[in-house]
């Protein structure tokens, strides 16, 4: 049975959720120290400007490192309005936003406190949409190098080479302008593909 461990992340790109149904069994890093500028607490969509970082601001922690599991979020600067205002911005045109912008609504209507919890829902709700079932848990304790090790691999900035992923084109809304935006979060891929999003994925599997 294989496992692939991968760390918690916000609206995660294509890259992970293509590794959420090609393995057996997932484990998501919960004992880990909190890791700056990567996709624990954000994500990549495409708008009309160009490439887009939504970040989730989090509180600041007295100790030197913290787990991410106790990673607080933080209030400042009003982020949930503006990043469903820009997920609104960026997608309200494409196909298939309409159909499911009430499953991601009440994400920005509602507080949460803890940064695992909210990428674990988001993580859910996208699941639920896909009709995809991977097995999930979390881990007990940290390990430094597993078998099947994602959790620095897929990242924003320089991610290493994954030759188990090779992203697929598919319809954008601005693709005209921009040209294909390869691994964007997996948001991008289901409000312009809808239930062929998967199939994509399929295909992005090497």
């Amino acid at each position: 049975m294989s496992t692939v461990y991968l760390s918690t992340a916000y609206l995660a790109p294509l890259q992970y959720y293509c590794k959420l149904i090609s393995f057996d069994a997932v484990l998501v890093e919960a004992n880990e120290n909190y890791l700056k500028q990567t996709y624990r607490n954000r994500c990549m969509i495409a708008t009309a400007n160009g490439i887009q970082s939504l970040t989730v601001p989090i509180e600041s922690f007295d100790t030197e490192k913290c787990p991410i599991k106790d990673i607080r979020i933080s209030d400042h600067g009003k982020w949930r309005h503006l990043h469903w205002q820009a997920l609104v911005s960026a997608y309200g045109m494409s196909p298939y936003f309409e159909y499911y912008m009430d499953d991601f609504a009440p994400f920005y209507e509602h507080t949460y406190h803890f940064l695992f919890d909210l990428n674990e829902q988001l993580r859910l709700t996208v699941c639920k949409l896909l009709d995809i079932h991977p097995v999930v848990n979390f881990t007990t304790e940290y390990h430094p190098s597993p078998p099947n090790d994602f959790r620095e691999i897929i990242r924003p900035k320089h991610p290493d080479i994954d030759e188990t992923f090779n992203p697929q084109p598919y319809y954008q809304v601005f693709r005209e302008k921009h040209g294909f935006l390869p691994n964007l979060s997996i948001v991008d891929l289901l409000f312009n593909m809808g239930p062929e999003a998967v199939l994509v994925m399929q295909r992005s599997i090497r």
